[in-house]
């Protein structure tokens, strides 16, 4: 067999497994906090309903057996405790089989939460965890030497995570070849964080500069990555340098993250300080490669590589798809964010009153999100890498209506219910004690302050009402006292 081994990656490899498994560990815990009310059983959009009417090849998922939230939260338990384990360094102590069975585990387990989820789980990162999750399989264990092809198949997959990315806003959204997207997006994203009011009150030169930037890290660093030491290095280290540039301004969720972490497979041990790899435990010898395992690596390529055809296409095409999977398995992927920037933002403000009759003197209290812009003087909380998933859903609502089909009046009704389950995934209830008679949302429209009104009210954002979004409902059997009739 040919010698595949590249011993010079090992500290590409640490990162790559302690990365991978923290991100496992969020994505696991998240989906034990949210999925439940969210997609399980008595949730807004039930995982069994959608289990009805596909496939397995449709939506491979363990829960093709049959979902229940009880097993969900099993799945997700195991889940964390293999992440845990990953984190800690313990599959990869182990024998070579153990290590990618840990890996494979993972994967499925993962993939049989997101393929139920429905629209809570179609984001972009969910995809990039799945590929990427799959690459680590075939990263070895302690006793042999990565292996060369699968730390170039990483370096594939950051490839196309930020070309694709690039290659959208070039063909999208004009004010990004007018150099002036970058002065609504950090208002304009789908969550801010406390710094990114600051960015968005940045002087309009160096707005410009970050659009340039943008373009720099994306349609050009990317191609860094596959040129010799130390050039790769230092084109991963400035591209892991632009996403902690938006880690820092925004919440992505694990989006930013991960993308560090596959970036790191371009990073070689001769760049690398013998003091902090020895820090890290990355200076041993390897044992010889097992033949058996470099038949799967090798089939394992030759397999991206044929699955690449369908991404490469979609990436030189002008109807270019964003976060788009062409196999039921999410093996090889597409990427790509914020072709189209807004320039103004709003947001849906729910209500509820306890007024036997919706009047105009009706007095209505709002429920507070935990991550999205509500109350004015709320400073923009810092969430990722924790994903909010309905504080996420809540932002693409006023895009579009069909963001919110079949889920968003569900919700609401849950609301007049007093569901617990979705209480639970609310900053704060206005009605801690009884839920209220009526239900409504408004269509605000909200701008950052200017520096003046922070300094004189500490006021965040500036905000009017727009419009009704959804008129005051209430439950039907609301009039005979029972709080859990339907609309």
């Amino acid at each position: 067999m040919p010698d595949l081994s590249a011993p010079d990656y090992q500290t590409a490899r640490f990162l790559l497994e302690r990365g991978l498994g923290l991100i496992y560990l969020i994505a696991f815990i998240v989906a034990a906090h949210q999925f439940p009310a969210l997609s399980g059983e008595r949730g807004l959009q039930p995982a069994p309903l959608l289990l009805r009417s596909t496939r397995f090849l449709d939506r491979p998922s363990l829960f093709q057996l049959g979902y229940t939230d009880r097993r969900l939260l099993l799945v997700a338990a195991i889940g964390a405790v293999l992440s845990a384990a990953i984190v800690v360094g313990l599959p990869q102590r182990a024998p070579l089989p153990v290590t990618m069975a840990t890996w494979l585990v993972l994967w499925v387990l993962y993939q049989s939460i997101v393929n139920v989820g429905g629209t809570f789980y179609g984001f972009g990162w969910e995809t990039l965890l799945l590929e990427a999750g799959f690459l680590a399989i075939f990263l070895g264990n302690a006793e042999i030497a990565p292996p060369w092809p699968t730390i170039l198949l990483y370096r594939w997959l950051a490839f196309r995570v930020e070309f694709g990315a690039g290659l959208i806003k070039l063909r999208g959204d004009p004010c990004w070849r007018a150099l002036t997207c970058m002065e609504w997006h950090h208002e304009t994203q789908p969550m801010p964080n406390p710094l990114s009011w600051f960015f968005h009150h940045l002087p309009r030169p160096i707005h410009r500069i970050e659009a340039i930037g943008n373009f720099v890290a994306q349609l050009v660093l990317p191609f860094g990555l596959f040129l010799p030491q130390p050039l790769a290095s230092i084109a991963a280290v400035l591209l892991i340098l632009t996403q902690l540039y938006l880690v820092v301004s925004g919440n992505y969720a694990w989006l930013n993250w991960l993308t560090i972490v596959v970036t790191t497979a371009a990073i070689s041990d001769t760049v690398v300080p013998a003091g902090i790899r020895q820090a890290l435990g990355v200076t041993g010898s390897f044992g010889p490669t097992p033949a058996w395992f470099l038949v799967l690596v090798i089939a394992v390529t030759t397999l991206v590589v044929v699955l690449s055809y369908y991404p490469v296409r979609n990436m030189a095409s002008r109807g270019q798809a964003m976060n788009a999977s062409f196999d039921p398995f999410r093996l090889v992927n597409t990427y790509g964010a914020f072709g189209t920037v807004g320039r103004t933002r709003y947001e849906v403000i729910i209500e509820g009153s306890d007024a036997a009759t919706p009047g105009a003197d009706a007095e209505w209290r709002e429920y507070e999100f935990i991550g999205k812009p509500g109350d004015p003087g709320r400073i923009p909380p810092q969430i990722a890498p924790y994903h909010l998933r309905l504080d996420w859903l809540m932002w693409f609502l006023p895009l579009s209506p069909r963001y919110g089909e079949g889920w968003f009046l569900a919700f609401l009704a849950r609301l007049l219910q007093g569901d617990r389950a979705i209480l639970r995934l609310l900053r704060r209830n206005p009605f801690p004690d009884r839920p209220p008679l009526h239900i409504r949302a408004e269509l605000y429209e909200y701008h950052f302050s200017s520096w003046q009104e922070l300094r004189r009210s500490g006021t965040w954002w500036d905000r009017r009402r727009v419009a009704e979004f959804v008129p005051p409902m209430r439950l039907r059997s609301e009039s005979s006292g029972d709080r859990t009739g339907r609309w």
